[in-house]
């Protein structure tokens, strides 16, 4: 059922797309090749318990700029392989590597979302010769917080997997949202859809070492939420300045975890990017 809901919103995205294998030393690797084939090639990391197809409509304002290849991360829902990484470690750092090789490339851009940023940071710190820009958002790996949120959101979920009534759902999802109002379909669709089919992974990829991390003189943006209550941004945004050489940080004021990017700020990643 995951596989039909991440068939559905790939469709959503009015782009032709190809499905691409690459081997890693983990296992099978999925990857969506699309958007503008003739931009600038761009590596995308989705958020934990999620796809690379609902991550794609969320930031779907980097199709028309740049030819993108989103990974589906290894043991996540999607294509690739369900093999378990731990978080603890640099695996997914290696995983990441070990997919830009297989794409034939020596350096590429890359773009992480949430545990998607973590796995990008944890690249950052294994193979940075490898990275030619880096954007993280709401990312993990940098200096998460003592995830209290997940705890009250145990209620909501405990009384959506008795009930089954779909208000607990958004209940749910409001504890890393913060504004019920930007719970679109797509969101709840594919929460819902995590909550019934997913085996959940609650580790997210633990905080970078510093003296690993210098090493990387890529340009990094890092965009965290105000408001986050997972890796928020007034604990990301000072360790970043301070472990990360080449890095722009920026606020997102008002946002929590799940957010919908302001224009403002898709006009400085799209920028970064094209620098």
């Amino acid at each position: 059922m995951s596989l039909k809901l991440y068939d559905t919103q790939l469709k959503k995205l009015d782009y032709s797309y190809k499905d691409v294998y690459v081997h890693t030393r983990f296992g099978r690797t999925h990857i969506i090749e699309t958007a503008n084939l003739s931009g600038e090639p761009l590596l995308v990391f989705h958020g934990g318990n999620s796809t690379s197809a609902y991550n794609l409509l969320m930031y779907r304002f980097l199709l028309k700029n740049f030819h993108i290849y989103a990974v589906d991360i290894i043991g996540h829902p999607g294509k690739s392989d369900e093999v378990s990484l731990s978080p603890r470690n640099y695996d997914y750092g290696k995983l990441a590597n070990d997919v830009i090789t297989g794409l034939g490339f020596d350096k590429i851009a890359c773009f992480g979302v949430s545990f998607g940023g973590g796995v990008l940071a944890k690249l950052m710190c294994t193979a940075p010769e490898k990275i030619k820009k880096s954007v993280l958002i709401v990312p993990s790996g940098i200096n998460n917080a003592f995830p209290i949120s997940t705890v009250k959101m145990m209620i909501p979920l405990l009384k959506y997997k008795l009930t089954k009534k779909e208000k607990y759902i958004k209940e749910t999802a409001s504890f890393i949202a913060i504004n019920e109002e930007i719970l679109d379909k797509d969101t709840l669709d594919m929460v819902k859809d995590s909550f019934d089919y997913v085996k959940t992974k609650v580790g997210m990829p633990s905080n970078v070492s510093e003296q690993l991390m210098q090493q990387c003189k890529a340009p990094t943006l890092i965009m965290a939420g105000e408001k986050d209550c997972l890796f928020p941004a007034k604990k990301v945004i000072p360790r970043a300045k301070r472990i990360i050489p080449n890095r722009t940080t920026h606020m997102l004021k008002g946002c929590g975890h799940i957010h919908m990017m302001p224009k403002r700020e898709k006009k400085m990643i799209v920028d970064f990017l094209n620098v």
